[in-house]
């Protein structure tokens, strides 16, 4: 008679115990199907992301800006990355003797064109950044 006794409480224990391993597995189930559809949101998110940054590297590709100079005198004008796609000076800078300022004013000329294009290329990529512009992540390009 010790013998049924213990099976039964035993068996009510176990019982027990299969309902609440029963309930934490599907408790479970759902906690790893809501991160999964977390991660799945949070992936989709990445992607377009990488999209719009794309899409801004694009368009950074065919941005273009002018600089100038002197009054006018030198005009540079830069596409993409900074290369020049071209550079207007004023004949009266073409005479012997003004090498030096023209030099200096092709320099200024550059950088006022670099400095526009700078601006254009950051607003374009703090526009695909959205939310993001101004955050330091490892492994993703500097978003101003």
């Amino acid at each position: 008679m010790l013998n049924k006794p213990a099976g039964i409480w035993f068996k009510g224990v176990r019982n027990k115990s299969c309902a609440c391993f029963s309930a934490l597995s599907e408790a479970g189930d759902n906690a790893y199907l809501q991160r999964m559809t977390d991660l799945n949101a949070l992936m989709k998110q990445a992607q377009a992301m990488q999209q719009k940054l794309q899409d801004a590297q694009a368009k950074m590709a065919e941005t273009t800006a002018s600089g100038t100079s002197g009054g006018g005198l030198v005009t540079l004008a830069l596409k993409g990355a900074g290369e020049i796609t071209g550079v207007t000076i004023d004949d009266s800078l073409l005479v012997p003797g003004e090498g030096e300022i023209l030099a200096d004013l092709i320099v200024a000329a550059h950088a006022d064109a670099k400095r526009k294009l700078d601006e254009a290329n950051g607003a374009l990529m703090r526009e695909a950044a959205g939310p993001m512009a101004g955050m330091n992540i490892p492994g993703m390009p500097k978003l101003f």
